[in-house]
């Protein structure tokens, strides 16, 4: 054990002597209420720690004691369902140890050591392992398989003894290895390190959200990474959360990260009400919650997106499918500018550290589809909400991040205003996915990528017409360009915004996404026929079929798109009763 002496405190920034044996990112316990800490600079027998806990009352003089160990997450059954802090203390048990306040030094066991697990082994002895490894399994919750996966640190490489079926705690030896090695039905790992895998893999699947304007327009992998920037109020939040509610993704990691202390509590409150529309039961049993708000300790939320990571790439080794909403990132840049101030060191652009790029490379980097060390595939999203001052992305957090993405979901204060949710803007945001997921689109309907490129291209059209509309009115247009703003307003209204708060329009299943808009395209290309024939723009318009096509996403539910046929029947009847008359007027 190795002790040092506090010589001088800056916050949550403590500086110590003594601690020159020690390893660069070492956890410490500073002072006398064993506060946790981080060594994050060594200089000859001085060590700079940043302390994960608030400081207040702590002396000069008072000691700190080195774990020789980096901060490490424990990772095993009873993980999914709990909410934490940023360094994984699980924020339920110590309210209900010490009340509404944490205590300074306060600890609680991150895995519940008491209760039991049924594990089912999957090795028999004589076996052969190696790192990632499963050697048996435990049903977590209804919805999670558990697998128990062997350590890096075993060297061992076949299985000398396995436990029969039964039921078990974490700190139980499931197994021992040929050199006598234990491994344990809960293992740890550093939260800096990336966990290994034996092949990364390209993104061909999308991320199947529900939600139209990105699902269609601006598709996100699994394995892919996405960021959300938007000014105050513009849905950031609101847009994670209907994410981390539909997605269709094996697990959920959502990263409360500086934001209020009410934005958590919605998610708290409403997610266990929530029931998973695949597995008919509660949300929070494939979901895990780190909650570090902006009250709690600046240290600490700047760990937290590295807890976040490292829970979602141990799913991941075993085969599942993580998505993880880390809400916000500039929250936590936010973190890393005051640390970096503490420290004394030079301040790059608007006062950020020089290395922000990196650190946002290191936590993006991570995202990924892979094969596992124990040859299944698995699969790290990560959807970074950005808060950039007054909405301005030219701020460096928001600049800096658009270098790790390929998915740019940029909010518009306009939509938001109007109340259209999803604020999405179409012309700002973009997907680099949308080659790399086309396959997969074309097996569900060859039409995806025609449509979405035909829709798009009105959009941005809509948007030139817009700025000739403001200088002399749209009478002015001719009927064709009019047109184009008539069905502008469709796609907007019919097809881009969601009512999160109806129960047949909160989630669009990809088939109906794709019939809605081939419908709205459909319509307008037989409109602008008609009206090259002659026919004003007031008759195209005025047909019932519009305004059906335009309630057909809360009018028609997921399970029942024969009813669409319908529409589409009406759609054909009334424009061809419209040609008859202007090809008879033609001939006339």
């Amino acid at each position: 054990m190795i002790e040092g002496r506090i010589t001088r405190i800056s916050g949550p920034i403590i500086y110590a002597e003594g601690l020159g044996a020690c390893g660069l990112y070492d956890v410490v316990d500073v002072g006398d209420a064993r506060l946790i800490g981080e060594i994050i600079r060594l200089n000859k027998d001085c060590a700079t720690i940043q302390v994960y806990e608030d400081d207040t009352g702590l002396k000069i003089g008072e000691k700190v004691v080195c774990n020789q160990r980096p901060l490490s997450l424990r990772l095993g059954p009873g993980l999914v369902g709990t909410i934490y802090d940023g360094i994984q203390r699980p924020l339920k048990a110590m309210y209900e140890d010490a009340g509404s306040f944490l205590l300074p030094g306060q600890r609680t066991e991150p895995l519940d050591s008491q209760k039991k697990w049924h594990f089912e082994p999957s090795v028999s002895v004589g076996d052969l392992i190696g790192c990632g490894c499963v050697v048996g399994s435990v049903q977590e919750t209804e919805s999670i398989l558990h697998k128990i996966m062997v350590p890096s640190t075993i060297k061992g490489n076949s299985i000398k003894s396995v436990v029969p079926a039964g039921e078990y705690t974490i700190d139980d030896v499931v197994a021992t290895t040929n050199l006598d090695e234990n491994i344990y039905l809960s293992q740890y790992w550093p939260v800096r390190k990336p966990r290994p895998y034996a092949e990364k893999l390209t993104v061909s699947e999308p991320l199947i959200t529900g939600q139209r304007v990105i699902d269609v327009f601006f598709p996100l992998s699994k394995g892919g990474t996405a960021a959300i920037p938007g000014g105050f109020g513009t849905g950031k939040t609101m847009t994670q959360h209907a994410i981390a509610k539909w997605c269709d993704a094996d697990l959920i990691v959502y990263i409360g990260c500086g934001e209020r202390g009410n934005e958590m509590t919605d998610v708290l409150t409403e997610f266990p009400s929530l029931i998973d529309p695949r597995t008919g039961r509660s949300l929070m049993e494939r979901t895990i919650l780190i909650a570090n708000t902006s009250n709690m300790p600046v240290a600490a939320r700047e760990v937290s997106l590295y807890s976040g990571i490292t829970l979602a790439e141990y799913y991941r080794d075993m085969g599942y499918a993580v998505a993880i909403m880390a809400d916000s990132t500039s929250r936590w840049a936010e973190a890393l500018r005051e640390l970096s101030g503490r420290m004394e060191e030079m301040p790059a652009e608007e006062g950020f550290p020089a290395y922000l790029p990196t650190r946002l490379a290191e936590f993006y980097e991570r995202a990924g589809r892979v094969t596992t060390l124990c040859n299944k595939e698995g699969s790290v999203s990560v959807i970074g909400a950005v808060s950039p001052p007054g909405g301005d992305f030219s701020e460096p957090v928001t600049q800096h991040t658009k270098r790790f993405i390929r998915c740019f979901w940029a909010l518009d204060r306009e939509l938001a205003n109007a109340r259209h949710y999803p604020a999405i803007g179409w012309i700002d945001s973009y997907s680099e996915y949308a080659d790399e997921v086309r396959e997969w689109w074309d097996k569900l309907d060859t039409r995806w990528a025609q449509i979405r490129q035909d829709a798009l291209d009105l959009l941005k059209r809509e948007q030139r017409l817009q700025q000739i509309v403001r200088l002399i009115g749209p009478d002015a247009l001719p009927d064709t360009e009019r047109l184009i703003l008539v069905v502008s307003e469709m796609i907007k209204n019919g097809f881009l915004q969601q009512n999160a708060f109806d129960d047949i329009d909160v989630f669009s299943v990809p088939e109906k996404q794709i019939m809605i808009l081939q419908l709205i395209i459909q319509y307008y290309k037989r409109a602008y026929s008609i009206i090259k024939q002659g026919a004003p723009l007031m008759k195209v318009t005025n047909l019932p079929v519009r305004e059906e096509i335009v309630r057909i996403k809360t009018s028609i539910a997921n399970d029942n798109l024969t009813q669409i046929s319908a529409v589409e029947s009406h759609l054909e009847e009334q424009i061809s009763s419209l040609e008859k008359i202007y090809r008879r007027a033609d001939v006339l």
